[in-house]
């Protein structure tokens, strides 16, 4: 990737483009970290909080992902409003003090109201970072970028679990997981003050009132591409954080892998990093929708061959664990050929909303997505059929209103 400095629309100097592209995987990935840092930490979290049921340790995921669903509704009309540093920094600032609450939660359930407040704080540096990029590049050149900035993001949740396993065994208790976090937080925050030009310029703001929130809501929901995108997005990351619920449980109780499974989860990312760089090199010569809806041909491929094998027992021990493996791979990969592309296909129609297209896509999608996999992830039943039949019937659903899009 060469390294040219970007300009703003008002001609302001930038970052470098490597370097930009990597603050934007640290934003982007606060999300995954603050997930996938946390699954080898839901034995415990069980145990200590939540012993007579311990499938409700999976609601630390999907607490996470509410919070960050509700926050999203605000930060990209708040970034439109103030500016993109201004929302980054107060979300990394709301984020970094929940997780310090986190350290001393002593039930379950204040433990989830703290994760939905940090997943709150989390979607200003993930809306607001989505419309900056909004504000340098559009169409198939913003999925470029996008890409990019994926390639290096899947490098920080693949090694996530292993860091959180690290954390927890030589701290010796699961809330040590949450300096990370807190340590996380301010190494995005900080570099986004210290480093990163504004992007949007006062002429360019919309103020915060009531009516221009309305009218700013009204027409980007009344946009049917956006609308198509939002519900592609709500299904695909509906089955992958449906997977990512279970994930502990499947790698360890269903296939006996609990003692290397953040090896086998770090060997996941990284293979499933190789569509974010397809997608990099070809989205600009085939297009960001048929790209898409052929990754989710492939996963409608993947999911149905995958079910039939469990269905009918064929593959047993070992056998069995692979398959589910590369099937676990084809999700993740799913996500890293798609996503990118229905974020600018969602937005290279409004630049002038970025914000609050960014918000009300990543809003709605990510509530849609708890609803999803919340009921897949209590599902579980020491098997992966509930998971791969509800990616079955997301991916065919996506890739039905994928042929609904324009390019």
């Amino acid at each position: 990737m060469q390294t040219p400095v970007s300009q703003s629309p008002a001609g302001a100097r930038q970052l470098p483009l490597f370097e930009f592209v990597v603050m934007l995987a640290v934003l982007f990935a606060t999300v995954a970290f603050s997930i996938d840092a946390m699954l080898p930490a839901l034995p415990e979290i069980a145990a200590e909080l939540s012993p007579d049921n311990i499938n409700r340790a999976q609601l630390m995921l999907t607490a996470f992902v509410a919070g960050m669903g509700v926050g999203t509704a605000g930060a990209g009309a708040l970034s439109d409003a103030i500016g993109r540093k201004p929302a980054i920094l107060l979300g990394s600032a709301i984020y970094i003090a929940a997780s310090f609450g986190a350290l001393y939660a002593p039930t379950l359930e204040s433990l989830l109201v703290l994760r939905f407040v940090q997943g709150f704080g989390s979607a200003g540096p993930r809306i607001a970072g989505t419309a900056l990029i909004r504000d340098l590049y559009a169409g198939r050149e913003m999925a470029r970028i996008t890409s990019f900035v994926m390639m290096i993001f899947i490098m920080i949740p693949a090694v996530a679990p292993t860091i959180g396993e690290l954390i927890i065994n030589a701290a010796g208790s699961w809330r040590s997981v949450f300096v990370a976090f807190i340590i996380f937080g301010l190494v995005g925050g900080l570099w986004v003050g210290l480093r990163q030009p504004e992007t949007l310029p006062p002429t360019r703001r919309v103020p915060l009132s009531l009516r221009n929130l309305f009218l700013s809501a009204r027409e980007v929901l009344s946009n049917r591409q956006v609308m198509l995108c939002t519900l592609v997005l709500t299904l695909g990351f509906g089955q992958m954080f449906a997977l990512l619920s279970s994930s502990q449980q499947l790698f360890g109780e269903t296939y006996g892998r609990a003692e290397t499974f953040t090896k086998w989860f770090a060997l996941m990312a990284l293979l499933s990093g190789i569509g974010t760089v397809l997608n990099a090199r070809y989205v600009m010569r085939y297009g960001m929708r048929r790209i898409a809806r052929s990754a989710y041909a492939m996963q409608v491929v993947s999911s149905t061959l995958a079910l039939l094998l469990v269905a009918s027992g064929a593959l047993q021990g070992n056998a069995a664990f692979y398959g589910f493996f590369i099937w676990a791979v084809s999700v993740f990969f799913m996500a890293g050929v798609t996503f990118g592309n229905l974020n600018a296909l969602a937005m290279q129609n409004m630049p002038h909303l970025a914000g609050m297209t960014a918000s009300v896509v990543a809003a709605l999608s990510s509530l849609g997505a708890v609803l999803i996999a919340a009921p897949v992830g209590l599902a579980y039943d020491g098997t992966a059929f509930p998971i791969m039949l509800a990616t079955l019937i997301c991916s065919v659903l996506a890739w039905l209103l994928m042929g609904r899009m324009r390019d």
